[in-house]
């Protein structure tokens, strides 16, 4: 059994408000009874992709790194550069992808950059899909989950799906060679969503700073997302090769 604890967009941007979400996510992990195998991060960690806003996430993710490993990806909000140095202690604006095995089963998450330097929409770039290809092929008895931050499909809200994914079909040709893939893990929709994608589950964790409105739950005067829901995030249980995901608000 592997337990994987997701959350995504953090948007931290200095202010009290949105490190006060954070930490109450943080709390919720640290305090467990028992442990998760790691923790996964899909993306938007900044707001604006400051070196000054990663050194804020360092230090309230400071808690987790001790208890738990870590996973992170970039999202639309992140800088490589910034991101890289402050986090990765590394320098260099190249895609940021990773694979890390976690837990028990030797389940490995392959983690993708899908942003688009100073777009909001995502893309994954074709070094990327050579790196998940070649990553995937040179273990194809592992299972896996592969994350990043765009959904790769609609998700019915106008806003998130105008900024989602673009050329998917690369992404599910690659996903097509490789039947270890249990799922696919995204952030960006600030909301928790299921769906599917090249035949596989498509999981989208909540959002931590914020939550995504449906259109049948706005009014004329109400934006697409509100900060008055609190925080929450996504526990996937790998079993067997089954994946099942819980939301906990916290």
């Amino acid at each position: 059994m592997t337990v994987l604890a997701h959350l995504s967009d953090l948007h931290l941007d200095g202010t009290e408000e949105t490190a006060g979400r954070t930490r109450r996510a943080v709390s919720h992990l640290t305090g467990l009874p028992g442990t998760v195998d790691a923790v996964l991060i899909t993306g938007d960690i900044a707001d604006r992709g400051t070196a000054e806003e990663y050194r804020q996430a360092r230090r309230l993710l400071a808690p987790l790194y001790e208890r738990h490993p870590v996973l992170l990806c970039p999202g639309n909000h992140d800088s490589r550069a910034e991101y890289r140095e402050v986090l990765l202690g590394e320098r260099g604006t190249a895609p940021v992808n990773e694979v890390r095995a976690v837990g028990p089963d030797g389940i490995r998450v392959l983690m993708c950059d899908s942003s688009v330097p100073g777009r909001p929409e995502g893309m994954l770039a074709q070094e990327t899909l050579d790196w998940l290809d070649a990553t995937l092929a040179s273990a194809p008895a592992a299972p896996a989950l592969v994350a990043f931050h765009h959904p790769p499909a609609a998700l019915g809200l106008p806003y998130i799906d105008r900024i989602g994914l673009r050329g998917p079909d690369g992404l599910a040709a690659v996903l097509g060679r490789h039947p270890q893939v249990a799922a696919v893990l995204c952030g960006h929709a600030h909301t928790a969503a299921a769906t599917t994608f090249a035949g596989l589950p498509l999981l989208c964790a909540p959002g931590i700073a914020s939550t995504a409105l449906m259109p049948w739950e706005q009014g004329p005067d109400t934006s697409w997302k509100t900060h008055a829901a609190p925080p929450a995030l996504t526990f996937h249980h790998y079993e067997g090769g089954r994946l099942t995901s819980h939301v906990r608000v916290v």
